[in-house]
């Protein structure tokens, strides 16, 4: 049964076989490993992953490839098709409390955001995620101080997980083909934060608000919730100019 891809749902099947054997190697598979998998669309990749691993979830939002996937997953006893929507998967409910879970998605580009947060909201169940990405949102996340794409999602992401870009893909990769290149994003989640601060929820706001501002120095977008006597050598500084470190040294001083 022939199943176009919905525009609605942000629908792009990675069709390159070289691409795919790319992403099974640096998933790095074990005979131990569970598997939840973001959009399993047709279940290519999902075979690919069921006849290594102990467990896998594949999860897919698109109820028109359900009987498509059961089909192909079906000599998989291992395999279990899962019709839902990753941002309101209970894992609680889904997972034995036991092992971490390794996280792995082609995903759509408008949910690209919400997705890394629900992993990360989640990341005590998880031990790394492995996510298709565009590739100026991978960029950001990985972003160092400095550059242009440095903001308040690559501290966000920094603060609770080591990023990596594994690879880019290149955009005729996919069907259909999408207006941009992609990339596979690794988030490898932290033991701890990356850093100590007092007050979590007044780090990201700090950063928040200086990199709505980005181009106004510390002491004007932080104008009402930071004196301008505790910025101190951050007085004249810009956002993109500040590690995370530095961020949360000017949060536990004003905390």
């Amino acid at each position: 049964m022939r199943i176009n891809p919905k525009k609605s749902l942000g629908q792009n099947f990675l069709v390159d076989k070289n691409i795919v054997k790319k992403i099974i190697e640096a998933l790095n598979l074990s005979s131990s490993d569970t598997i939840l998998e973001i959009g399993s669309g047709k279940g290519e990749i999902t075979s690919l992953i069921a006849s290594r691993v102990k467990k896998v979830y594949a999860l897919e939002l698109d109820a028109r490839l359900k009987d498509i996937l059961k089909e192909r997953l079906k000599g998989y006893g291992n395999a279990q098709v899962i019709i839902q929507d990753i941002l309101k998967l209970n894992l609680d409910k889904l997972l034995p409390a036991k092992d971490k879970i390794k996280v792995f998605g082609n995903i759509p580009y408008y949910i690209s955001s919400p997705i890394i947060e629900y992993l990360i909201r989640h990341r005590a169940y998880i031990e790394n995620a492995f996510i298709t990405v565009q590739r100026e949102f991978a960029k950001r996340v990985v972003a160092s101080p400095g550059s242009k794409d440095y903001g308040s999602l690559s501290f966000f992401v920094q603060y609770y997980c080591l990023p990596e870009i594994v690879f880019h893909i290149n955009k005729g990769c996919f069907y259909p083909v999408p207006k941009v290149d992609s990339s596979l994003l690794s988030l490898a989640f932290r033991a701890q934060p990356a850093v100590y601060v007092k007050d979590e929820e007044l780090l990201f706001r700090l950063i928040r608000s200086a990199f709505n501002q980005r181009r106004k120095t510390l002491k004007n977008s932080l104008k009402g919730i930071v004196e301008a006597a505790e910025l101190g050598n951050f007085l004249n500084q810009r956002p993109e100019d500040l590690s995370l470190e530095d961020f949360a040294n000017l949060t536990n001083r004003v905390a």
